[in-house]
């Protein structure tokens, strides 16, 4: 009888779990995102926890970690959610999603890019700040080695500067490699910064101050939406030198520019088959890469808040999101807004 009754409990409160509403079953354990270092990671992750928080009532959190980290997070679960994904980048991104761990949702950010850049002024000049033509031929990543002196290492006399994406980002070893395979380990120093805030300062600093400067960068970002920039031409993509590209341990690295870009949303498999409604918003988020860029310098330029941001974004453009709702949906988030 005992055994009876235990199991009739046991199964009234499997019965009463499955029958609670989502929100009701997901309160006490939070959708964990990860806390991403970069504007326009941290802004695309904030718009999506806030209508998830205030559309679905469902409980986020975040939690952070380097790239590499937080895609082998994803792939055990222990976070649900990367708002940022470009997918396909990492080795570890490509054996979570083989594995079938990992599924990158949507295509957020239509014309996301990534490479090397320079200040339109290093070849243009800029008459009006009295900047002249530094390197008016160059034109590509094959140009660089005649112009090492203008991007001079301070540090490292003879030697240019190259400023790479922080430790621990995808990019950083992407960018160590092509330094190889573009025949410039000799001639530039690989400068890693120690954050997305470092890098996007010494950017900034080196262009209010009408100095060169070779980087590294990505859009959508707050640079791109307050300075012009040139991105240098590399070859065309070859797939089989990109994996000796994302490759650290390779000897030989082969010349290719990144991976065609496509942003996604990373999600976790188990977080897919719970939240079906959830997932199938993600697939519907279509950000307009110019109005992000403007928001993301606005966000830069007066120090604001992500959340305030987000706020300010929703309100401003609700023909953009709503698109991506159901309409009872779409109304909650509306009425939190006011």
């Amino acid at each position: 009888m005992k055994g009876l009754r235990a199991l009739l409990v046991s199964a009234l409160a499997v019965f009463c779990v499955t029958a609670m509403p989502l929100q009701v079953r997901a309160a006490a354990q939070p959708i964990h995102f990860a806390d991403l270092n970069w504007e326009s990671g941290s802004l695309i992750t904030d718009i999506l926890r806030y209508i998830v928080e205030k559309g679905y009532g469902l409980p986020t959190d975040m939690l952070p970690g380097t790239t590499v980290t937080l895609e082998t997070a994803l792939a055990k679960n222990d976070i649900q959610v990367i708002g940022e994904e470009w997918a396909g980048r990492s080795p570890a991104w490509v054996k979570a999603e083989a594995a079938g761990e990992v599924v990158a949702v949507g295509d957020t950010v239509k014309g996301a890019t990534e490479g090397w850049w320079v200040p339109e002024y290093v070849i243009k000049g800029d008459p009006e700040r009295g900047i002249k033509p530094l390197a008016p031929e160059l034109r590509g990543v094959a140009d660089l080695a005649r112009y090492k002196d203008v991007f001079r290492d301070p540090e490292a006399p003879g030697k240019g500067r190259f400023l790479n994406s922080p430790i621990g980002w995808t990019s950083e070893i992407v960018n160590q490699q092509k330094l190889k395979a573009y025949g410039l380990n000799d001639s530039y120093v690989n400068f890693r910064s120690g954050s997305g805030a470092a890098l996007d300062a010494e950017i900034t600093s080196s262009i209010r101050r009408g100095k060169p400067i070779l980087f590294y960068y990505w859009s959508p970002t707050p640079l791109l939406g307050k300075f012009k920039l040139v991105q240098l031409q590399e070859p065309a993509f070859d797939a089989e030198a990109w994996k000796t590209l994302t490759d650290p341990d390779n000897p030989d690295p082969k010349p290719s520019r990144s991976l065609p870009s496509k942003l996604s949303i990373g999600v976790s498999s188990p977080f897919k088959a719970r939240y079906p409604q959830v997932v199938t918003f993600f697939a519907k988020v279509d950000l307009p890469i110019d109005l992000l860029n403007q928001a993301l310098a606005k966000m830069s330029e007066e120090r604001l808040p992500t959340r305030q941001v987000t706020q300010a974004f929703l309100k401003e453009h609700p023909d953009v999101w709503k698109a991506w709702l159901p309409g009872d949906v779409a109304a909650k988030v509306a009425a939190s807004l006011k």
